[in-house]
């Protein structure tokens, strides 16, 4: 068993911000592997923000950035449950960092669920046709559609959107991690991107 050090707990909690007992059974569970206690958090974080997300969000914020010499700007509406955790500048640094992966980003939907159904047809019949026409066989068309989709889901679709400053976890994630973080549900609940000319 290695040894768990003081030191190693600091260092897990300022790379997930969960709290130091959980740090300490995750590094003891991965017994020292940083990366492996890493993924153990993940994992229940994901099912802590799970058993969170049917919780009400009827305070939050909205939050303003303006980037690129003014010529791109964000309004975002963030929820959570509380105005307690509304005020606090974890919530509010989440807020500013959704707001500039939207104007980085320009993605169009919140969530996959928010895509039109008519969008989504009409993509899948231009994948399709594209499969087809690169000489993909019949058979295994669908599959290259629907991983295809994925693609289109991780370019439009906010939560599904690569994270700029760390692209081994999504927006999505990111969330997920602030709600156990701050221990409670939080919704990006609409935004609106302003650029320039367009």
């Amino acid at each position: 068993m290695a040894e768990i050090t003081a030191q190693m707990i600091k260092e897990l909690r300022e790379k997930t911000g969960a709290g130091i007992v959980d740090c300490k059974k995750a590094l003891q569970e991965a017994n020292g592997d940083m990366e492996k206690a890493v993924e153990i958090l993940r994992k229940k974080g994901a099912a802590k923000a799970a058993k969170k997300a049917d919780r009400v969000t009827a305070e939050g914020l909205v939050v303003s950035y303006i980037h690129a010499g003014g010529k791109v700007g964000v309004l975002l509406e963030l929820n959570c449950e509380t105005d307690f955790v509304a005020r606090t500048e974890d919530f509010k640094n989440l807020g500013h960092e959704i707001a500039m992966q939207i104007a980085a980003m320009s993605p169009e939907y919140v969530s996959k669920e928010d895509v039109p159904a008519e969008v989504i047809e009409k993509e899948k019949e231009i994948l399709r046709e594209q499969a087809l026409a690169e000489g993909k066989p019949e058979h295994i068309v669908e599959k290259i559609v629907e991983g295809r989709l994925n693609k289109f889901f991780s370019e439009k679709c906010l939560l599904e959107q690569p994270w700029i400053k760390d692209d081994s976890k999504t927006v999505g994630d990111l969330v997920k991690e602030y709600i156990t973080k701050l221990g409670e549900n939080i919704k990006v609940k609409r935004f609106c991107r302003f650029e320039v000319g367009k």
